[in-house]
């Protein structure tokens, strides 16, 4: 888990990629600690909806929350087309990196 003095920590199970529980399709509700704004209901099959799930669970997911909510192949497909911040982005791109998934 990593952090930096303004943000609060990104965090990225090891496990990602040996599991994948995560909705495809399909409606979610992510809990408020994910979605604290309140729109917290989402269509996975929406691409612009799923996009948005994997920005906020990647952003102030916890590890669990990573595991339920982010399919990694799904991620990998919208990768260049979310908006993170940048150390959320920097985290990620190092964690995918460090597992072969992205060009270095």
């Amino acid at each position: 888990m990593a952090t930096t003095r303004f943000s609060r920590p990104v965090e990225i199970p090891d496990d990602l990629g040996d599991v994948s529980v995560a909705p495809v399709t399909g409606r979610v509700t992510l809990p408020l600690h994910v979605a604290w704004s309140g729109q917290g209901d989402y269509d996975m099959s929406n691409e612009d909806q799923l996009r948005s799930v994997y920005e906020l669970v990647m952003t102030e997911g916890t590890e669990d929350d990573v595991l339920q909510y982010i399919d990694l192949n799904q991620l990998l497909d919208v990768w260049e087309d979310l908006w993170l911040s940048p150390h959320v982005r920097e985290r990620w791109t190092a964690w995918l990196r460090g597992r072969g998934l992205l060009p270095e």
